[in-house]
Formats: C-alpha cells, structure tokens, sequence
C-alpha cells in the first residue's frame, strides 16, 4: 500500500515536469548576464595550485568516464573508505597531540585530555630525545622543548601512571629514537602487567620525513631501515596492534607544498618503505598492515576532502601493483590541521579555520584527527585552548552527526570531480619521482624540494599581493592589536631536575652486559629487539639504547632541507618592526589619511586604504575628513607623520588631484605622498605634481608598507626620514 503522504510516481513525474533541466551553457548565459560584463572565468572560475580550476557550478556530465562512480564504501577503489559502515562502525580516533616538558606534566595533560574525550594520546619527544640522546648528553640542547623528556622505564612509570593500556592507543612522535623509544615502552608494558598483544596506537618511523625536515641523519638509510624492519617483525609477532611505519606528509604542506605535491611525496615515501622492508624479508601486506599514514589539512575546503579520498584510490593502486590481496589492502589515514595559514596575530581566527580543516578530513575519511589548539604556533597550549580544539571534534561527531553517515561527500558531483582531478595531478607527480630512482634519490638531488620551494614562492607572492587572503594578517588587521604572551618556561630548573632523574636511573641500571650484546646483535630480527626489550627492563636508558642499536651504524645522509614555513609570517615581520618601533620611540609608525571631500563619495575606498596599511602595522590617522585645502594644510603641518594618502574619489581627483598635490608638497616638501587609486593614464602628470606612489588594488602589499617603514620606522632604528 502507498504511503499517502507521499506523490505517486505519475504525480512526482508531473511535478518534475513543470521545471524542465537546464543545460550547462544556459547557466553560463544567465550568469554572464549577472555579471555586468564582468569576465565569466576570471570571476567565477578559481585556478588551484594543484593544477585543475575550480568550477561555479558541477553536473552529472562531470562524473562521466568515473570509474569508481559504482563503488560501495570499503570495497573497490576504496575512494569512499576503507570500512563498509564508515565511521557508524568505528569513528575516527581523537587524537591531540600533547606536550609538556617533564613526564609527571604530561600525566596530567594526559588525564585532562582522557577526562574531555581524547582517546588517543598523541605524545611528543623533546628535541633531545627524538635524536636518540638523554637529558646528559654533550650533544643535548635545551632539555624539555617541543616534548617530554623521558629516558628511563621510572619516567615512563610516572608518563602512563593510572593509564590503561589495554583501553587507549598511543601515537609516538619519536623521530630518530624509535627502536629505543619502543624497546622502553614495551618494557614498561610488561611490567605494568599489560599484554602487548593488547596494545593499539603507532610509532612515527618516517626517516625520509626526518631527512628532508632535517638535512641529515645520523645514520645510512640501510641502517634506518634495519631499525624499522627490526621493530616490524617485533610488533607483527608480539604486538600486531601497533604501527611501526610513519610516512607523514606534514614537512611539505609546512613547507609550502601543494596538496597534490604532498600526496605525491607521500606515495613515493611509502613505496620506498614497501621496497626497502621487501628486501629484509617482510611481504608487502605485512608491512602495509604496520603503516600510518599522516597527511596535513589545508584551507581549501572541497580540495581537501578530495584529497583525502584521492589517496586512498592511489594507496590502493600502490598496494595492487605490490600484490597485495584486496582484503589486505588496510590503511590507516591520520590527519593533522595544517600549520601554513597559521597567524600569530587575531588567533582566535585560527579556531575556525582549524574547525573548518577538520570538517574537510572528517567528511575526507580520515581514521584519527589533531585538531590544531588555536594558539598552537604561539606557546605551549593552555586548558582552554586545547578544550576548544578537542571540543571542534565532539561537535563534528555529536552535533553534526558526522559519526553517524558514511562517505557524506560520495555522490557529491563537485567532490567526486576534484578527487579525481587530484588523484590525477598527484599520480603524475609521483609518477616522476618513480620514473627516476625513487623518493630517497629524489630528495637527494632536491627534486622535491625545488618543487615545493618553487610552490612555496608562488603563494607568498598571492600572499603579498592580497590574491591570496588570510583575515587578520593582510586583510582586516585588527588595528592596535596586542598578541598574546608566551609562557616562560624555566629550562634551567627542568635541566636540573631531569639530571638528577637521569643519575638515578643510571645508579640502579643493570643492563651493561645487554647493551654490549646488543652492539654486536645483527642488524634486524626478533632477537635484536627482544635484547633491546630487556635491556630497556634491566635499566638502560633512551640514549644508551639508542647509541647501542647504531653502534655499527655505516655512514650518515644528508639532503636540502624543506624549512618550516607559514604563510603569514611576512605580514607578521612588518608587524613586528612597527611594535618595536612603539616599543622604543612611544607611537607606532604613522600614516596620515587625508580623507578629502563628502565621505559618502569615497567611504569604500577610505576603509579600504586604512586596512591597507594597517597590515603593516602603521598608526593610520583615519578619523577625520577634511572639505577645503586650507584645513588639508593645517593637517599636514600639525602632524607629525612624514607618510600622507590623499584619499577621495575619482571626479575630485579629476578636477582637483594635481592642485592638491602641488599645495601639499609645497607646504611640506618632504612629505611623501601618496594617492589612493590608480593613476592610470594621468600618472606621469600626478608624480610632476607631488604624488611619491599609488595605492590601489593591483600593488603588492607587503613591498609598499615594507619600503614605507624602512622610510619611517627602519629596522636598525636608525634615523627616519621626516
């Protein structure tokens, strides 16, 4: 029986027929028309770095020739996932990143995050110990930065107290010192009473990553290899819960890269893995089976999703052309929110783009998420900040229901689209580095850095020229604006406190004997890490376990490095300068606006021009319009400002720009002046009447306020030019 409340099929067909469909070249018509003139694709069609255009509209026609257009979640391409109930059978992990300099600081950050939801723990080494040094080490810098100081099983103790093992996953950020890293935890599982074959979470063994981060390891990579064949072969036998391969594509986005350029490093990373752990006698499902994959979140909301469900087309070629069964074809996607449009200055607006990033990687598919604390490239992270950020992924989850419905984006014309034309551009890309000697050999010859450096430059250059926007850094600054303080952290204090732990640990060692053994073990299989397991349970420490697994070590590499970059920070220099040009002189650098004429004439292009200069930190004298040339002059000879923007609309330049000019200049003949607008063809005449530059739309931001404070507030603190 038909449910009344719905049409019949006749009635629905009826219906339908009243608004016939539109063809593609309609819309466009009826647009241009909206437009005014206006160019249809410089207007509506935006151009992405990773190669293909973003479209204003998408249709059906668009998915022709798709080939996993067909697919069902968890089968297939594995473009809609990789389980068939999608996050309705498991949602995605929690996972914040969680860092404090000494281990009892970060059982309570631990608890905390328990206690608000996280359900992994994703924990950080200090900079010391990701190199594989204790806190005594003469090569060790500063103990406790960026992570935990940790050597011993009695810090681990106090790291993990009250934790249980058996419920939570682990993600370790260990850097150089996995093996060691792995061969302290497994001890302490042991002895807290735990079962290894209980354990869940993931070791970050990414040495290409590290490379090209870096600029060198300390070690071959053969020798880096060993290590995660090593640690493999222990966690497929002991604990098969735990990944023990990292390829993470944070160092490129970071660094300025493409979507499309990550994903393509990424893929060549984990092939060069697949390869190297072949040969030391794992099958390519084994070691699958033992990866995490880490991919950063960009800005670019759709891009992202597609991006997501791209990689997982691609990983699931790799995986094909490696022979590994369908069923095997496991992946676990980790997704971190992005550093590059990351400000320091108007932080809170980093809570909604964190918010949306995490939108795009939970509707992307990704199996464990950090969700960026807003402050994050500010200090260390306080109680609200990283309340924000876990409560971003309890809203995504219990308010949006994301958690509930699988693949939201499948189907989506748009979506479906860009991942393709993602996957393409990136499956080129790697194609590249494969066609040569692969990942390794490509980051040796700096074939990916160049790349992402020629990237890098490109976007800063959208970014100087405002193309490109980030709000509050080169469009609406906040004027006046305080950032927020750091935390001082007293370093000297932790140093003191962690050698004494240190000493501790190392009177009560009994492990001399292992660690010699472990010298002269071969360089990977069980033995080698169970030796290392025992030693770590008779006392021995980060360091020394470290120092002992690459005793034979055979040489080092080296690589151009990919530096650390955010696309703000430019804007943030200029800020700066103006700051502690306040600092030091009382005032911050000054821009007279000489607001001439009705204000409902030029309000738009007043405003426009204030923010302009504000994002170089200038005072802008903006408050008061100005009707006759006589009270323009009383401006110009009261202030103090050595920079004036006329600034009115285009008839009143017409008619009075060059006699403004000319009276301004003679009043003030030092006064640099500029114009609000484009000259177009008159500029040859206004620069013979007193205009110094133009201020409009096409100028590139960042160089005009950058050359205006080297004029008035020099970085030397040298005198200005009054």
């Amino acid at each position: 029986m038909n449910d009344p409340q719905q049409p019949s099929s006749s009635s629905d067909r009826k219906l339908l027929s009243q608004f016939p469909p539109h063809s593609y070249e309609q819309w466009k018509e009826a647009a241009e028309v909206l437009l005014k003139g206006r160019s249809f694709e410089k207007t509506l069609i935006t151009p992405t770095y990773e190669g293909f255009d973003l479209q204003p509209i998408y249709l059906q026609q668009h998915l022709h020739g798709m080939l996993w257009k067909d697919d069902l979640p968890g089968l297939g391409s594995r473009v809609r996932g990789m389980r068939a109930e999608g996050y309705r059978e498991a949602s995605w992990l929690v996972s914040q990143e969680l860092s404090a300099p000494t281990p009892d600081g970060l059982n309570a950050l631990i608890h905390e995050g328990l206690g608000g939801g996280q359900d992994e723990l994703n924990l950080w080494l200090d900079s010391n110990g990701r190199r594989g040094l204790d806190a005594d080490a003469e090569q060790a810098r500063t103990v406790g930065v960026c992570g935990v100081s940790l050597s011993s099983l009695d810090d681990l103790s106090r790291l993990l107290r009250d934790v249980r093992l058996d419920w939570i996953s682990i993600y370790w950020r260990s850097g150089l010192a996995t093996g060691a890293l792995a061969a302290l935890y497994f001890a302490y599982v042991r002895k807290a009473g735990f079962r290894l074959r209980e354990l869940r979470g993931a070791f970050d063994n990414d040495p290409l990553g590290l490379l090209a981060e870096g600029g060198s390891l300390p070690c071959s990579l053969d020798d880096a290899y060993d290590e995660m064949a090593a640690l493999t072969q222990y966690v497929k036998s002991e604990a098969p819960g735990i990944k023990s391969i990292g390829v993470q594509g944070h160092v490129y986005h970071n660094g300025g890269a493409s979507s499309a350029q990550e994903l393509a490093y990424v893929l060549a990373t984990g092939v060069e893995y697949l390869s190297a752990l072949s040969e030391r006698g794992l099958n390519p499902a084994e070691i699958a089976a033992h990866m995490r994959i880490s991919l950063s979140v960009g800005p670019q909301f759709f891009v992202e999703i597609a991006k997501f469900r791209a990689f997982r087309m691609l990983w699931n070629r790799v995986l094909e052309s490696f022979g590994v069964a369908e069923a095997d074809r496991r992946l676990h996607l980790h997704a971190r929110t992005g550093l590059w449009n990351k400000t320091l200055y108007d932080p809170y607006v980093n809570m909604l783009r964190t918010t949306t990033e995490a939108f795009s990687a939970v509707v992307g598919g990704c199996d464990s998420l950090h969700v960026g604390p807003f402050d994050e490239v500010i200090r260390e992270s306080d109680t609200f900040s990283r309340r924000i950020a876990r409560n971003t992924h309890a809203i995504l989850s219990e308010e949006c229901h994301l958690s509930k419905v699988v693949d939201p984006a499948g189907g989506s014309w748009a979506v479906e689209s860009l991942t393709a034309q993602m996957a393409e551009q990136a499956w080129k890309q790697f194609q590249e580095i494969e066609a040569g000697a692969g990942m390794a050999d490509a980051l040796d010859r700096g074939i990916p850095q160049a790349a992402v450096e020629s990237m890098r430059s490109v976007k800063l250059k959208n970014m100087q020229k405002r193309k490109d926007v980030l709000v509050g850094s080169n469009v609406y600054p906040m004027a006046g604006e305080s950032r927020l303080d750091g935390r001082k952290v007293d370093y000297e204090a932790i140093l003191r406190q962690r050698l004494a732990a240190l000493k501790e640990a190392r009177a009560s060692s009994e492990a001399a004997s292992l660690i010699a053994d472990l010298r002269e073990v071969p360089a990977f299989g069980l033995e080698r890490m169970e030796l290392a397991v025992e030693a770590a349970r008779r006392g021995a420490t980060l360091g020394e376990l470290h120092s002992a697994w690459y005793a034979s070590a055979n040489g080092s590499e080296s690589a151009p490095t990919i530096p650390f970059r955010r696309a703000a920070e430019d804007f943030e220099r200029l800020r700066t300068q103006s700051e502690n040009w306040k600092l030091a002189k009382g005032e911050a650098p000054v821009i007279l606006q000489l607001n001439y004429g009705p204000s409902r004439a030029y309000r738009i292009r007043a405003d426009w021009t204030s923010a302009f200069f504000q994002t170089g930190g200038f005072k802008v004298l903006n408050d008061q319009d100005f009707n006759s040339l006589p009270e323009l002059l009383v401006a110009v000879e009261t202030s103090n400002a050595s920079v004036a923007v006329l600034t009115s609309d285009d008839e009143t330049y017409a008619a009075e720009a060059v006699k403004l000019a000319q009276a301004l200049k003679q009043a003030r003949p030092h006064l640099y002046l500029l114009m609000a607008g484009a000259p177009g063809e008159r500029e040859a005449e206004l620069r013979a009447a007193g205009f110094d530059d133009f201020v409009h739309v096409r100028v590139n931001n960042y160089e005009m306020n950058e050359a205006l404070l080297e004029r008035v507030a020099p970085k030397d603190f040298g005198e200005a030019i009054i």
